[in-house]
């Protein structure tokens, strides 16, 4: 459930071009009711909008990050770098098969982590994200236990 107010979850695409992955993890979202946002920015391009997409989710009730980038895949590391939420990175396949953007996403320094999915995952990140959110959420974790049966 897109929102632009009080939102659980920020999904962020570093291009464009990523809107497929995003349609994943919005798809999965939508599926469990989860209020989220999307905004694209890039580690490289507009680092700008990174740190103020990150100050106005302080005041949404934002809970999860969602990065998603290929190539030197920057942007789930820097995202992190700006906030004490958890943040999940899905690398993109573009050169070398999305590997590159796997191997930028893992390779995180000590203090600054990432979790990672696989290449392309939008839909398992957001599962992740909403079994993060599960945790205080009871209804959520039925939702979760239903789609994994495949009843929902």
């Amino acid at each position: 459930m897109y929102s632009h107010n009080t939102t659980d979850a920020v999904l962020i695409p570093g291009s464009i071009s990523d809107r497929d992955v995003a349609k994943k993890a919005s798809g999965m979202f939508d599926m469990f009711d989860i209020k989220y946002t999307l905004r694209v920015a890039s580690a490289h391009r507009t680092p700008a909008r990174i740190p103020e997409i990150i100050g106005k989710s302080k005041d949404n009730g934002v809970k999860v990050f969602i990065a998603i980038a290929g190539l030197a895949a920057h942007l789930p590391g820097v995202v992190a770098s700006h906030t004490v939420k958890p943040v999940t990175g899905v690398p993109v396949n573009a050169a070398l098969d999305g590997m590159d953007a796997l191997l930028s996403i893992a390779q995180m320094p000590g203090g600054i982590p990432v979790v990672y999915v696989g290449i392309g995952r939008g839909d398992n990140a957001a599962i992740l994200a909403a079994q993060i959110m599960a945790l205080e959420d009871r209804e959520l974790v039925e939702k979760l236990g239903r789609s994994q049966k495949g009843i929902c």
